[in-house]
């Protein structure tokens, strides 16, 4: 196996992730060279199997194997089902009050929802903060599946006041921009919003909703928004597939 391409590029790791001494684990040195040829395959091209590429590379179908997993993880192949593709590159999402309908759209992709549940409950005393509720008071429960291009690529839980939108389960059309419901209906507008990012790995039920393995690596964001005026208005917890998004922001510079 000829250890290739391995220097570093613009944008990447540090020397590629090569350490100073330069002894790197076998099936990582099999990554780049595999990551070198979807280059050459292009979106949607078909990998080789795994026993060709071993063979190709002259190392063990377990090598090939390990590779193939964190490529997989990475975002920089898919399951198909005549193979392993190369994937598309990652949507990128905007950290700002944009709504997920815009993003998408953005990119030229097409954004969609499948409904999981719409329901009421009483509010919590820990919830009831953020949303500027009573607690015991009724709050709306929205849960759908976030699609893009009918992939599914994360799971979405709104949560709001049903005194703010006391016809939501009649007149919501659920595969539409909740935002975009707010604004053209009950004229609410969105202010300002504070924001959490982390990693998570997704629970056994949310996997089996969006179609990834539990083990995929996940992009969490807890959303508190506030209207026009300054009140609280929503919670959203959001997760996206860690191999489908990256997000985007503007920075500038700050008071000292």
């Amino acid at each position: 196996m000829e250890e290739q391409n391995l220097h570093h590029r613009p944008g990447s790791a540090v020397r590629s992730g090569i350490p100073e001494h330069g002894r790197i684990p076998k099936y990582y040195a099999v990554k780049a060279l595999i990551a070198d040829l979807l280059d050459d395959l292009g979106e949607g091209g078909l990998l080789p199997t795994e026993r060709d590429l071993a063979e190709r590379y002259e190392v063990s179908r377990e090598t090939v194997r390990q590779a193939l997993r964190e490529l997989l993880l990475e975002g920089r192949l898919r399951r198909s089902g005549r193979g392993t593709v190369v994937a598309g590159p990652k949507l990128e999402q905007p950290l700002s009050l944009a709504s997920y309908t815009e993003g998408v759209r953005r990119q030229g992709r097409r954004p969609g929802r499948n409904l999981i549940g719409l329901e009421q409950f009483p509010c919590p005393p820990e919830l009831a903060p953020g949303i500027g509720a009573e607690p015991g008071e009724p709050v709306w429960h929205l849960e759908r599946v976030l699609l893009a291009d009918d992939e599914r690529v994360g799971l979405e839980s709104t949560y709001i006041r049903v005194a703010r939108a006391p016809r939501l389960g009649s007149e919501f059309p659920p595969d539409s921009s909740f935002y975009g419901y707010l604004l053209d209906r009950l004229g609410i507008s969105f202010g300002d919003a504070d924001e959490k990012l982390e990693t998570v790995l997704a629970t056994p039920r949310e996997a089996l909703l969006i179609g990834t393995p539990p083990a995929l690596p996940m992009l969490l964001i807890h959303r508190f928004s506030r209207d026009q005026d300054g009140r609280p208005l929503e919670r959203v917890r959001s997760l996206y597939r860690g191999d489908r998004f990256s997000f985007t922001t503007h920075l500038r510079p700050g008071q000292a």
